[in-house]
Parts: C-alpha cells; structure tokens; sequence
C-alpha cells in the first residue's frame, strides 16, 4: 500500500548503509527525518537535489533534525548499483548520465569527482529482481498509487493509461522498496517526517521550498 500523506510513517527500507551512523526512521521521535532520495545515475540529482539538502544539512546542525540519502533504482538498473555508489561516496567519482550532464556543465573535479562531499549518512535502497505475475488487480493498483485523479478520467483515457502501465510493468526487471511505498515520481525526491514520526511531504524534483518546509516542522 502507497503511504499517504498525514500517516505514520513507517521505516524506511534499506539494504545497507555505505555512509555515516545508521539511521531508524521510526526511533527518531522528536527530530524532523529528511531523506533525499536520488539514484547515482541521475543528473538532478547532483546537480540541484543533494545541494540544496547539503545546505539544508550544514545550516541546521545541532537543530533537531536528521539528514540522511537513499540512493534507489527504477531506471537504469546495470548503473544505479550498490558498487557505484560505494564508489561515489568513497571517491567522490560519478557515472553515466550524471558524468556527461555535470561535464558539460564544467561541474567536475579532475577525475570525474564531484566539486563537493555529501556530509550525511547514505544508504541504499532494498532493490529486488521482481518476480509477481502481471495481474489486472496490481496494473490497477499501481495506476491508483502513481495517477492522482485516475477515478475521474474518462473510460478511453483509463484505457490509455491502463496499456501504459502494463507496459512498463511488463519491461520492469525490479523494485525498490521505499521507492514504491513510497509512490515516489521520481528523483531527486524527498521524504520528510515531522517530530511525531507522521509523513508530512514527499516533494519531487528540486524545490526551494524545502527549507521552509523543514523550518515549519521544526517549529512545531
């Protein structure tokens, strides 16, 4: 089931921390929880997404608020791996699509290393060769937790949007677990968890009002 906004968030899933002090996101009552999550092979990512939570991460130190990234995978699976992030996070050096964006951008050290460290814990998502049969039941609920709205849709464009997801399902190799429970769109996204340990945001793409957002929590 896709976790809602306003429920009790439950813990996030991951495989195995590469970085930093493990973190529990539902042993942290009394902190605002923020994980950025992205994929190593992401160029948002790097560009915009880990940035604005590293700053994020160095102006609110000794507040009550913890930071940590999941790097997951729903594209790309042969790059978004666990040994290339052990690679970034050790080296600094990135792959693939993020290495052509942030060249072209004139964003890399020697060595294709990125400009700046991420301070934070990480971790990587619990990924998982996928082995559930196509039904119609989980097109339908995999429609339900991605297509806001899709009761309201006429019958042609459900129709529409019921191939679609057949599709994708059908040439989908694996899932991410806190991706999906999730419903996140895509990366960079972000999960953050008020004092309470209740979902409060989930934002897609770069966003400047995260901060805000964070702000607000730790006002509460």
């Amino acid at each position: 089931m896709s976790i809602q906004i306003g429920a009790l968030a439950p813990k996030i899933k991951v495989s195995e921390w590469v970085q930093g002090r493990p973190i529990d996101t539902t042993q942290e009552k009394g902190n605002v929880v923020v994980a950025e999550v992205f994929q190593v092979n992401c160029p948002g990512c790097f560009l915009y997404g880990l940035p604005e939570i590293i700053n994020i991460y160095n102006r609110y130190q000794g507040e009550a608020i913890r930071i940590f990234g999941l790097a997951t995978a729903f594209e790309d699976y042969e790059k978004n791996t666990l040994s290339n992030l052990k690679m970034l996070v050790s080296t600094g050096e990135v792959i693939g699509e993020t290495l052509k964006a942030l060249q072209n951008y004139g964003h890399l050290l020697a060595g294709n290393k990125l400009p700046y460290s991420i301070p934070f814990p990480v971790a990587m998502d619990v990924v998982v060769r996928e082995s559930y049969p196509i039904t119609e039941s989980r097109i339908k609920d995999f429609i339900e937790a991605n297509v806001e709205g899709y009761r309201s849709y006429s019958e042609k464009d459900k129709s529409i949007i019921f191939d679609r997801a057949r599709q994708y399902l059908d040439l989908k190799k694996y899932s991410a677990k806190t991706f999906e429970e999730y419903s996140l769109r895509g990366t960079p996204s972000t999960i953050i968890i008020d004092k309470k340990g209740i979902l409060r945001h989930k934002v897609f793409g770069a966003n400047n009002d995260i901060e805000r957002m964070v702000q607000n929590l730790l006002q509460e």
